[in-house]
């Protein structure tokens, strides 16, 4: 077993998977939730608490050497979680005189014609756009002080299996692919886009721990080449047994469902994405890293660009839905 501490804040969609990682390597591992502690484990301890106050964050992140700040709170909540969040992580980091690696999206760029590389100029066009830029100027303000060493890994769009939570292949569209209905597009169902596979973005925020030259700068984390809604469907239906319709869902119409359902404002908002290409460069990363990231196992793989290949992604993704959405799981209701 490692001794040195790695703290991961967050214990949702991808902060699980980093701490999954690091155990798989013989890393010692402090899970930090919101909610009750989960299950003990050799190596891995948790502390459950608010981030946001300050005094926890201390003691939560104490005696760490990295600490990885995976916390994600709900869309509906963003405008007033997500920055108390970000700051208890950076204080806990700093105060325990860690390094902080972060996860972070791609809301702050606002809309983008070609590829999305890490030199773009900040220009968000959305409230949640908006707090990610001021995240981001908080972040780069404590490195550029030298009071913090941060690593920032952007994704896009989270998927595969158990991702259920603010993302397009999330609970709403397999409940309804599940249910023979059509599974909903908020923009252009033909328009690449770039999925970021959830155990690879663990993996490759695992990899900037692991590497000095990392720190100070922004990367965007690896991803297959984009392919677009309607490619995607078809693979998913392939690997779960069942034709998938695709329908587009005109804006005003999110709006309207929005009256009644705040996560369709929240998302209403966001779909500007998916009316245009939205294709991620991923080049820094893979020139910077591929040949000595982190894989499955934790040893550096010579070669390995960081990305799991597609159809093994669609087999663990199909199988998970299956278990999940399918006969042999308990009825769902499905709304729309």
């Amino acid at each position: 077993m490692n001794d040195a501490l790695h703290v991961v804040l967050g214990s949702g969609q991808i902060g699980s998977l980093v701490a999954e990682a690091l155990l798989a390597r013989g890393t010692r591992v402090r899970l930090v939730r919101r909610g009750a502690a989960g299950a003990p484990r050799p190596g891995l301890e948790w502390r459950s608490g608010d981030l946001s106050e300050l005094s926890f964050a201390e003691e939560a992140t104490r005696g760490a050497a990295v600490v990885y700040d995976c916390t994600s709170p709900p869309y509906d909540a963003w405008l007033t979680l997500l920055l108390p969040l970000a700051r208890g992580a950076m204080h806990g980091a700093r105060s325990a005189g860690a390094k902080l690696v972060a996860l972070d999206n791609l809301y702050m760029y606002g809309r983008v014609s070609g590829p999305i590389h890490e030199g773009l100029p900040i220009h968000p066009c959305s409230k949640k756009g908006e707090v990610r830029a001021k995240l981001a100027e908080e972040r780069q303000g404590l490195c550029d002080r030298g009071e913090l060493p941060i690593a920032t890994g952007r994704a896009s769009d989270f998927f595969g299996p158990g991702i259920v939570r603010q993302t397009t292949f999330g609970v709403r569209f397999f409940e309804r692919v599940f249910a023979g209905k059509a599974a909903e597009c908020f923009g252009d169902p033909d328009a690449p886009h770039t999925l970021a596979y959830a155990p690879d973005v663990a993996r490759a925020l695992v990899t900037l721990a692991d590497h000095d030259e990392a720190f100070g700068h922004v990367w965007h984390l690896p991803a297959n080449p984009a392919e677009s809604m309607r490619q995607t469907t078809a693979r998913l239906a392939k690997a779960i047994g069942r034709p998938i319709r695709v329908t587009r869902v005109p804006r005003i119409a999110l709006r309207a469902m929005g009256v009644f359902e705040p996560m369709a404002r929240e998302v209403a908002e966001m779909a500007y994405q998916w009316e245009a290409p939205y294709l991620v460069d991923d080049s820094r990363f893979r020139s910077a890293f591929g040949a000595k990231a982190s894989g499955a196992s934790g040893a550096n793989v010579a070669g390995w660009t960081g990305v799991t290949e597609v159809d093994a992604i669609m087999r663990a993704t199909g199988a998970w839905a299956k278990r999940t959405f399918g006969a042999e799981a308990r009825p769902a209701a499905v709304s729309g």
